[in-house]
């Protein structure tokens, strides 16, 4: 027999929480077209999953941004033209 249980998430929104760590690095790239960001990982990092987790959860807030800025929404992948 399975015993469930129940119980409440991390965050109230249930979304990953956690915050940035010291094995997470911001640094700005000059290319060809302009300045980018890059935010790396360290792999060796005891809190890679929850620093991996905060990357990502940066990088759909950053898409989610540019969505509502081209279509007016943020969950809808803009046309193809």
């Amino acid at each position: 027999m399975v015993k469930l249980i129940v119980t409440k998430r991390g965050s109230a929104h249930g979304r990953m929480s956690g915050g940035k760590s010291a094995a997470v690095k911001t640094q700005r790239v000059q290319g060809e077209h302009g300045t980018k960001k890059i935010t790396m990982v360290e792999t060796s990092a005891k809190t890679f999953s929850n620093d991996l987790a905060y990357v990502f959860g940066q990088n759909v807030s950053k898409a989610r941004r540019a969505n509502k800025h081209v279509t007016g929404k943020t969950d809808r992948v803009p046309a193809k033209a």
